[in-house]
């Protein structure tokens, strides 16, 4: 399990994740953490590093001091992943919760799966949705405002939820069959961008780690320790693998869940020091 740091003033968290590969000559420490009143200051939300060291002696072989970009990145390459598998075949429009770095890196890499350019945007924030809508315009997609989550959820089959929100933001009677949802915004315990309800009711639910998803996000609140209801459960892995299916009716509902696992870093380090 992550370790976790929990901040109240200013708000904010800090996630620590660490392992290494059986077949690897390296274990890999990673920090990341998000300060959500840092835009106001005109600071990256993210920031964060990995510290990479020799598996045999236990030397220091890597500061990797990517200030948060690498976690950034691997987090939009998941949603994208199980966008691949998930979500319905033709996208008219990418729904999005949140106006951060997620919610701009999320519809980018979309766009190697889903490819679409217009975006339907929701905010809690008008002037940040607004300079969400003016960055992504600048990067050649049609953007529209739109005054609430339901909103955004009756006019669009592919959402990506990207908020630190403590309280549901989508409840079940707002999604359309053949939806998909990408919720990636709740990776702690005090988050929660969907009722419990989506995650009881979805057709399918994937997340990373059925185990990690136990104590966090959405899993934690609409399962918790229900071992029956965490086994209807699919990993990522299983449905990439072939072990398990991802979406095979057009008119389900489905879910993808993340909140990162270390395994990924530690993949994302190795490349990186490889490559260098």
């Amino acid at each position: 399990m992550p370790g976790e740091l929990l901040l109240t003033d200013p708000r904010g968290e800090v996630h620590i994740k660490y392992g290494y590969l059986t077949s690897g000559d390296t274990y890999v420490i990673k920090i990341a953490s998000g300060f959500w009143n840092n835009p106001a200051r005109g600071l990256s939300s993210s920031d964060g590093l990995l510290l990479v060291f020799k598996r045999e002696t236990g030397e220091l072989a890597a500061v990797l001091n990517d200030r948060g970009r690498l976690t950034d990145l691997r987090t939009a390459a998941a949603g994208a992943v199980a966008a691949k598998h998930l979500a319905p075949e033709r996208v008219d429009a990418i729904g999005v919760l949140g106006c951060g770095i997620q919610a701009e890196l999320q519809v980018q890499l979309l766009q190697s799966v889903r490819p679409c350019r217009s975006i339907v945007v929701w905010g809690r924030n008008v002037e940040r949705a607004s300079a969400y809508a003016g960055r992504m315009r600048d990067k050649d997609f049609s953007v529209e405002i739109v005054s609430s989550p339901s909103e955004v959820a009756s006019r669009c089959r592919l959402i990506v939820t990207a908020t630190a929100s403590p309280s549901p933001l989508l409840q079940w009677r707002d999604i359309r069959p053949g939806t998909h949802i990408t919720a990636i915004g709740a990776d702690s315990a005090d988050k929660q961008e969907l009722d419990a309800a989506i995650i009881r009711n979805a057709d399918v639910v994937v997340t990373d780690s059925r185990h990690q998803a136990q104590s966090r996000g959405e899993l934690g609140h609409a399962c918790g320790t229900d071992i029956s209801a965490m086994s209807k459960v699919v990993e990522i892995g299983e449905i990439v693998m072939g072990t398990a299916k991802g979406r095979v009716r057009a008119g389900q509902i489905t879910v993808s869940t993340f909140s990162g696992l270390a395994v990924q870093d530690i993949a994302m380090a190795s490349a990186i020091l490889k490559g260098s």
